[in-house]
């Protein structure tokens, strides 16, 4: 790297941040941490690495390192070279992927077998008593999500969609009609917790179980309720105008409950945010806060306006926070979050990554350092790959102090989150 490309600010920011989060102060430290590192895990004291290797990877033009020298980087800083800034090679396959991918398949083929599974299945009586049974679960599998996190329920949730498929292909009449609003439900919830797991594949498979199994409900709010599901899906890949389509075309339908479009006007400025319209965003958010009131339905699914204190203000921090309204933001989430409950205890943690995000973007480090330390335990024990994602985006906004004391007490916080992830 010319000294020119180095005034510039060009280099592996990617290996540089994580060099920081194993306490490698220096390149030259790196460089020897790493060949003890690698020494001691391929058991060959001949293997070696050069401070000016070390330096070319921070770099402009990090290369590639050999095989066994990929393996242990992985091994020391928990990321593979194409995580770490280096620029994969044509071929280059990760020692691991092909066993992580297998085991992803036959997990996501297990579960997604509740939704295809083939029939004809034999006759049986369905007594009209089965929907009220399958909604009071519902409710006890929200409660539980709360609590666990979605990788202990992915599994249960999806097998009783099963059973509710298996009743429908019996069922008749109002029966059917009762059994397929139930199971759009369940579906909508398979596919949260697959987005809340990270899996945004999946979870758009299930968004779309959930779409189908409403229409054939012939529920407007179901149908309204399944267009904002796969909205939730636009906007964590950032397709803010994919979004506000698909809300636009719930909140078209006149005969819509209240609660449905609430969702739907909040998932509408989300899509807003994305595309940097922050009129927008207060519009649809303070035209959504003039229904809640409204709300009185008595269906047990997207409750979460009834359910979340400050709902629509956790919305609209979110919102500002993606525009980049750090002190905005910061401040609606110090007020947002004195209302969570302690039993909320993933969406805590959610909320304060985004907090400690707004604090960071607001210029105040320190702050975010602070209330990093509270999401991080949070998001050890939940294993939400939500919060992950939104700790990342700490981390970017944190860039600027970097090398500064608090810059590498984040590091610190976060190594136990982020190791392996």
């Amino acid at each position: 790297m010319t000294p020119q490309n180095v005034a510039m600010g060009h280099r592996n920011d990617a290996l540089r941040a994580a060099r920081l989060r194993a306490g490698w102060r220096s390149m030259d430290q790196a460089a020897r941490e790493l060949q003890a590192h690698g020494q001691k895990l391929l058991d060959d004291p001949h293997f070696t690495v050069a401070a000016r290797t070390w330096r070319r990877w921070e770099g402009a033009e990090p290369g590639w390192p050999p095989e066994e020298t990929a393996i242990v980087l992985h091994d020391a800083l928990h990321r593979w070279p194409e995580e770490l800034g280096f620029t994969a090679p044509a071929g280059w396959i990760r020692p691991e992927a092909h066993h992580e991918e297998d085991m992803k398949r036959r997990t996501f083929a297990t579960v997604t077998a509740a939704a295809l599974m083939p029939g004809p299945v034999a006759t049986q009586h369905v007594d009209p008593a089965l929907i009220d049974y399958f909604q009071q679960q519902l409710e006890g599998h929200y409660r539980a999500d709360m609590f666990l996190g979605p990788h202990d329920l992915i599994g249960t949730v999806s097998a009783q969609y099963q059973l509710i498929d298996k009743l429908v292909r019996s069922a008749r009449d109002e029966t059917r009609r009762g059994l397929l609003r139930v199971g759009a439900a369940y579906a909508a919830l398979v596919g949260w917790l697959y987005q809340d797991a990270g899996d945004v594949g999946a979870a758009s498979f299930w968004r779309g179980v959930t779409q189908e199994i409403a229409v054939r409900s012939r529920d407007p709010h179901l149908i309204g309720y399944s267009l904002v599901n796969q909205a939730q899906v636009r906007t964590d890949l950032g397709d803010g105008y994919g979004v506000i389509d698909l809300c636009e075309a719930a909140l078209n339908d006149d005969r819509i409950f209240p609660k449905v479009r609430v969702m739907a006007m909040q998932q509408q400025a989300h899509g807003a945010s994305l595309t940097g319209d922050r009129a927008a965003v207060d519009q649809l958010i303070d035209t959504a806060g003039g229904l809640i009131s409204r709300v009185d339905d008595d269906l047990p699914w997207g409750n979460a306006c009834r359910r979340t204190p400050g709902y629509l203000e956790v919305q609209r921090a979110t919102c500002y926070g993606r525009l980049g309204l750090g002190r905005e933001a910061e401040h609606l989430w110090s007020q947002v979050l004195d209302a969570v409950p302690g039993t909320a205890r993933r969406d805590r943690g959610v909320y304060l990554a985004r907090h400690a995000t707004a604090a960071a973007g607001a210029r105040q480090p320190e702050q975010a350092v602070e209330i990093a330390r509270i999401a991080a335990e949070i998001a050890t024990e939940t294993r939400s790959a939500r919060m992950l994602r939104e700790l990342r985006g700490l981390e970017r906004a944190m860039r600027p102090w970097q090398d500064a004391p608090v810059g590498r007490d984040l590091a610190e916080i976060l190594a136990p989150v982020t190791k392996g992830a």
